[in-house]
């Protein structure tokens, strides 16, 4: 099971490739994703425990230099941060639905544990700058309460560094709006 990750988004595709190769040569650590994302970023997402992460996370600081835009490592990460990332969650049903939009992938990411771990809320996606012009959303559902209470929660955490573009919460959606957010 993922407990640590490290995240490292860059300025420069070509020196993201070569970044994540020396971060994954640096420490045992394991590759989760290392891909483009717009306006043409390369993000690096590696797990492993805490001190390999550390010490990966280090080596792409150095590798990546002044390309390096974001960086993040959560040491105990919610179980249901990875399959959200990856746009596997399991939501049948749609409760009240809360959004978080971002400037920054990494405050997404750090928004959305921080929300999971808040309230009993389940979350949908994760999306990373694909498609989006760099920013990153989180959408996650669960009763109206506990909604309000893990998106006030995650977006408080990039508030403080103006990284929260908006917030929403509704409380009763339309079944149908469920099939687009899968």
């Amino acid at each position: 099971m993922i407990r640590t990750i490290g995240l490292l988004e860059l300025n420069s595709i070509a020196k993201g490739i070569e970044t994540a190769d020396f971060m994954i040569k640096a420490a045992e650590v394991d590759l989760l994703l290392a891909k483009t994302v717009c306006p043409g970023k390369y993000i690096i997402l590696i797990t492993g425990n805490v001190g390999a992460v550390e010490s990966s996370v280090a080596t792409g600081i150095e590798c990546g230099g002044a390309y390096v835009v974001d960086k993040l490592i959560i040491p105990n990460i919610h179980e249901q941060l990875i399959p959200a990332i990856n746009a596997t969650s399991n939501i049948e049903e749609l409760k009240a639905l809360g959004v978080m939009e971002f400037f920054g992938i990494a405050s997404a990411i750090v928004a959305a544990d921080a929300a999971v771990k808040a309230a009993d809320v389940n979350l949908i996606e994760v999306r990373l700058g694909i498609g989006i012009g760099g920013k990153a959303f989180v959408t996650l559902t669960g009763d109206v309460s506990s909604v309000k209470s893990a998106v006030d929660v995650g977006a408080s955490t990039a508030a403080r560094n103006g990284m929260l573009v908006n917030k929403v919460v509704i409380p009763s959606p339309r079944k149908e709006l469920l099939e687009s957010l899968l």
